[in-house]
């Protein structure tokens, strides 16, 4: 079943509120108007999303005031009246899940502390729906809030590293599956626990494993069905045999580079069916049933998305498989269940602008459905469709300052590398750029690498840099996955040669089609981004003005032994067995390392450079930029050093992240933007 692109199906995207009655109207920004504040982009999210019980009645939402923390809130759907079950000084309500209908489980997180400071647990809490039997089931801080201490008094508390699962469970009882991993004395994961938790009780049941694992998968009745282990870069899928309730391999394979007969479990199917992703012998990731008999997957692909990897899960209900929700250049759904392609149909002709995501409740006789909404201009905005009325509600948007009108459009393109391989990417431009407009253009290089980059949707990075008049064109050069094998493998071991290559193949692209001012472009980026932009610069010195590089990689060798006293979250199996095979061996490739090592080329880079690092960052240690600083500046006097003492691998104070992009907006204004003195 192949699929078209999510945009080519549902169309060029406008602002979600011109197509709804309720929204407030928004109005045209004038000519010479102010752009938008910086907080309306890079502010805390106001809201964090909602989810319904499982029979449909109650709807359970994460919202929040100017300022305030997150809390939890209840709503019955039946009366419209809202009930705030879980809200704390100190912390922010992270994940929630419905345990049944009566009881939901939740744990926290901290908005307003950086990773350096952060002192925090999640924990792991259980509330009833109307606010009561609210008890705590594993610690934060090493110990349980003092309000809550009654509810704890009569069994201790499952330690701070007790997580909530991904997916529903069962929803029949009280109780659901937590994971808590097993730390070996370098404090890295040696196995992962799978505990059945009473949330009444706080008692406990340890799943029996079939040996280490990292992680384990929920069968169609919530019960324990799949344990995924990985040792020595091998992975290893182990199913527990409801013949027999023993387990068995379904399948060995590399962690990190694949092979025959590997494969990726997606979810099970009401009958028991497991399907999976997998290759097949073809380029593209396709999604497949899987041959309990043979071993095997099954011949035929399901459902395959022409042009991508199929990512995506299984939309179920009780006793049926209703589709799957892929992701492709946007978010799409390929229902197979012909009542709810209708009631998709219903919903996007009130929403003609959005790429609309439908959730449905457990129950078969549910009255409400819920709809998370979204476009290049618009975040997602969430929104409760009556199935008996076809009223559509308004929820909430996590960024509500943001208006869409003035938001830039987005385009999903291609262009050709010099070698001839085939670079998908996105381009934002300034809302009301001229179409034959020569923009100061921003090549934004997303980190990993070897992950997906941006896709299609509002992006506060890209939008921001749009509202100040950048153009934008975040490629997604070879070893970016979810574009096939072949795209992928390409960028095995090419950190500074042809994945570079790439990226400036498509700022030259952009210059070809009348699209960038060939004086000014900029290079930016985070982790790999910041390493791209730092090679960047030494290598294409011609093409870019000025770069902007945060937390980013300065020596690929530092990635395998440069710790400064901190220590890094990079594990010794993927130093071991992944970084030698993608990014490249320390002795075997060591020529290569200080070719693409930007401190070793730091006297090249005399272009404008902003520098930001972490001091608590773990992934890419504050030694990397340090490093590079004090080899950058003696030959370059344009050099901007901003160190955050407390953050990690990124930004996650909102005070910081607002700080930044203060800063890089300054920056490019007096490089590329409207304060540059163009030679």
């Amino acid at each position: 079943m192949p699929l078209s692109n999510a945009i080519l199906r549902r169309g060029a995207a406008l602002a979600l509120c011109l197509a709804l009655p309720f929204c407030p109207p928004a109005e045209a920004a004038p000519d010479g108007a102010a752009p938008p504040a910086l907080s309306s982009f890079f502010d805390n999210a106001s809201f964090g999303g909602a989810i319904l019980s499982p029979s449909g009645r109650y709807l359970a939402a994460r919202t929040s005031g100017a300022g305030q923390r997150l809390m939890l809130a209840v709503i019955d759907l039946q009366d419209n009246k809202l009930k705030v079950v879980a809200a704390y000084s100190d912390a922010d309500i992270g994940r929630v899940v419905w345990v049944n209908d009566e009881r939901l489980a939740f744990d926290v997180t901290d908005r307003a502390t950086a990773p350096g400071e952060e002192n925090l647990g999640a924990g792991l809490y259980a509330v009833n729906r109307d606010g009561s039997g609210l008890r705590q089931l594993a610690t934060r801080r090493g110990e349980a809030f003092v309000s809550e201490i009654q509810s704890r008094a009569k069994r201790p508390l499952l330690p701070w590293h007790t997580f909530l699962m991904h997916g529903a469970g069962a929803q029949d009882s009280d109780a659901l599956y937590v994971t808590s991993p097993v730390f070996d004395t370098r404090g890295e994961v040696r196995t992962v626990d799978l505990l059945r938790l009473d949330t009444l009780s706080g008692r406990t049941t340890t799943v029996a494993p079939p040996g280490p694992v990292r992680s384990w998968m929920l069968d169609h009745e919530g019960k324990p069905r799949l344990a995924i282990g990985q040792h020595d870069g091998i992975t290893t899928v182990h199913y527990l045999d409801p013949a027999d309730d023993r387990w068995r391999t379904l399948a060995s394979y590399s962690a990190y580079t694949g092979g025959a007969g590997a494969f990726s479990p997606l979810g099970f199917g009401p009958d028991g069916t497991l399907y999976v992703t997998a290759r097949g012998g073809k380029d593209k990731l396709a999604l497949y049933a899987f041959d309990y008999a043979t071993g095997k997957i099954k011949p035929e692909p399901l459902v395959e998305t022409a042009g991508y990897d199929f990512a995506g899960r299984l939309l179920t209900r009780r006793g049926k498989l209703l589709g799957v929700r892929y992701e492709t250049d946007a978010e799409g759904t390929a229902w197979f269940d012909p009542a709810m392609q209708a009631l998709q149909d219903k919903i996007d002709k009130l929403l003609p602008s959005t790429i609309d995501s439908v959730s449905m409740p457990a129950a078969p006789d549910a009255q409400w459905a819920l709809v998370r909404a979204y476009s290049d201009v618009q975040p997602p905005t969430y929104l409760l469709y009556n199935l008996q009325t076809g009223k559509l509600d308004r929820l909430g948007t996590a960024h509500p300052a943001i208006d869409s009108r003035r938001m830039g459009r987005q385009e999903v393109l291609h262009y050709k590398a010099r070698d001839g391989l085939d670079i998908p990417a996105l381009l934002t431009r300034p809302a009301g750029a001229a179409k034959d407009a020569r923009l100061p253009l921003v090549v934004l290089v997303h980190g990993g690498p070897y992950v997906r980059g941006s896709t299609w949707g509002w992006d506060p990075e890209s939008q921001f840099l749009a509202s100040r008049g950048y153009a934008v064109l975040e490629p997604s050069f070879r070893g970016t996955t979810g574009f096939g094998a072949r795209h992928f493998t390409a960028g095995w071991k090419q950190w500074g040669l042809a994945m570079q290559d790439d990226i400036a193949d498509g700022a030259r692209w952009a210059i070809a089609q009348g699209i960038a001012d060939p004086r000014r472009i900029c290079i930016a980026g985070a982790s790999y981004g910041g390493y791209a932009t730092l090679m960047g610069l030494a290598r294409d010195p011609e093409l870019y003005r000025c770069g902007v590089d945060w937390a980013g990689v300065t020596d690929i060798g530092l990635l395998y032994n440069g710790h400064w006293g901190l220590q890094s979250n990079v594990s010794e199996e993927w130093r071991q067995y992944g970084m030698p095979e993608l990014i490249g061996d320390p002795v075997k490739d060591a020529a290569q390392f200080a070719a693409t090592s930007p401190i070793r080329q730091a006297a090249r880079i005399r272009q404008p450079l902003l520098l930001a690092y972490g001091g608590a960052d773990l992934r890419v240690p504050l030694y990397h930029g340090r490093q590079f600083y004090d080899a950058v500046k003696q030959t370059n006097r344009q050099v901007d050093w901003i160190e955050y003492p407390d953050e990690g691998h990124g930004w996650s104070l909102s005070k910081d992240r607002i700080d930044f992009w203060g800063r890089v907006e300054k920056f490019l204004d007096r490089n590329i933007g409207k304060d540059a003195a163009m030679p």
